[in-house]
């Protein structure tokens, strides 16, 4: 099967007093259907690299092919439409949206800007969004800002995936929700995963919460990635001293409970 996500090579650096190469030669695949967790401590590039694979961010070099396409070679209309196979759900959801956005409004954004359905249309896509996510479709004409953390998560997930996207790239997006949320949002996701066919990135510093969700684990270090594997045997058999590190951090956990 041909990868998805194809990138090679990914360099950036940024210029400043103290120069910081945040990606030094970063290569990754991830498969149609697939979640590649990506972990590593805090700063060693885990966000750069989901922004400069979304476009968010241009690499000083390297090559990113996604759907079968050179990805970086994408320029105005073209890399916006192209944007809708290919979304990010981020770490804060206070600060995902608009200050004063309602929930159909946020939605109904995606729907809009990828030509999703017509617009009389949109209403009963967004109620059926947010039934897919866990959430009623009476919040619709609530404020984003009037929602709980969690729910907050629950809408960015579903903006997310209203253009349909191949790959949903997560950036700590459970990080900031408290352990019971964490699993329920979790859980969704997996879900998600199985019925829509979705392909994850999961970036995270927990390596417990990467390990319930990741097909395979990227292991990142100082811009570059140390070790990559199958979850479990990676685990088993840790290379690198930093997921040695990783692992005795963190409680063990039954591998039975992992979510896929």
């Amino acid at each position: 099967m041909s990868p998805l996500l194809d990138a090679h090579d990914l360099a950036k650096t940024y210029p400043g007093p103290r120069r910081i190469r945040a990606l030094d030669g970063v290569s990754l695949m991830i498969a149609p259907g697939e979640t590649l967790g990506l972990i590593g401590p805090s700063g060693c590039g885990k966000s750069t690299l989901a922004r400069v694979l979304t476009r968010l961010t241009e690499p000083d070099a390297g090559e990113i092919r996604f759907d079968g396409r050179d990805w970086g070679a994408l320029r105005g209309r073209a890399l916006r439409r192209a944007r809708g196979a290919m979304q990010m759900v981020f770490q804060d959801p206070a600060a995902a949206f608009h200050p004063r956005a309602t929930v159909a409004g946020a939605l109904s954004e995606p729907l809009r800007l990828h030509r999703i359905d017509p617009r009389p249309d949109w209403p009963d896509h967004v109620a059926r969004l947010l039934s897919e996510v866990g959430l009623s479709p009476d919040l619709a004409r609530r404020p984003v800002a009037a929602l709980s953390g969690g729910q907050r998560q629950r809408v960015a997930i579903a903006r997310a995936i209203a253009p349909r996207p191949k790959l949903v790239l997560l950036d700590e997006a459970v990080s900031a929700l408290d352990a019971s949320l964490r699993f329920h949002v979790l859980e969704l996701l997996a879900r998600l995963q199985r019925e829509r066919g979705l392909a994850y990135l999961f970036v995270s510093h927990d390596l417990a919460v990467a390990r319930a969700l990741s097909h395979r684990i990227a292991v990142m270090e100082a811009g570059r990635i140390v070790e990559t594997g199958p979850t479990e045997a990676l685990l088993a058999a840790p290379q690198s001293e930093i997921l040695r590190r990783l692992i005795a951090a963190v409680p063990e956990i039954p591998a039975e409970e992992a979510l896929p």
